[in-house]
């Protein structure tokens, strides 16, 4: 067999960690107002580990990832109003989480809106959601199902129950234990 032109760029599958279930303190990475595929205004919040054994995860993550299309991991779509077009309950949770997380922080809002959080601490509580892949095995990803506040992470919170797809059973599902992410420390890649 002939060396594969791209052979030296493909980074090897190695050990992956996964982000560990429950409380962390998370920095706001980006805020971006949005519409969703339904037409609802929303807010693309994009976030990381700010504190702790795994600070800096999603950024690892992202740097380390050599596809074409790569991603942002850690991503709440929060819509900012109900379906009557009262403010959303999350989006209030979002701001107080934000607010007591940050002394003296307050939001502004208007135009300047989404940069004023770039930067801000606020705690979230992660949990496992199962989905399906593209070989319609059934498989679970870790995602920020809740925002709170920094100090309410600091007190301790329970791990939230997992989430299944409509109609599968309760089981116990093991994580994912390989990835082909691959921890580099430069920061020029970032999308933010």
């Amino acid at each position: 067999m002939n060396m594969p032109e791209d052979y030296g760029k493909i980074s090897a599958y190695g050990d992956f960690t996964p982000l560990a279930l429950g409380g962390h303190i998370l920095k706001i990475m980006s805020v971006e107002e949005t519409i969703s595929s339904t037409q609802k205004a929303m807010l693309k919040i994009n976030l990381d580990i700010a504190e702790g054994e795994q600070k800096d995860y999603y950024a690892a993550l992202f740097r380390g990832d050599t596809r074409e299309n790569k991603k942002w991991g850690c991503i709440v779509y929060q819509l900012t109003h109900d379906s009557e077009g009262n403010t959303h309950r999350g989006l209030k949770t979002f701001i107080t989480a934000v607010e007591n997380s940050n002394s003296g922080f307050k939001i502004v809002w208007g135009d300047s809106f989404c940069q004023t959080l770039k930067g801000k601490l606020v705690g979230g509580v992660f949990g496992r959601e199962q989905y399906e892949n593209r070989d319609c095995e059934l498989k679970f990803s870790t995602k920020c199902s809740q925002f709170r506040s920094v100090e309410s992470i600091k007190k301790g919170v329970e791990v939230p129950e997992d989430k299944f797809l409509k109609g599968q059973k309760k089981q116990s599902v093991p994580s994912a234990a390989s990835s082909d992410f691959d921890e580099i420390s430069s920061e020029s890649d970032l999308p933010f």
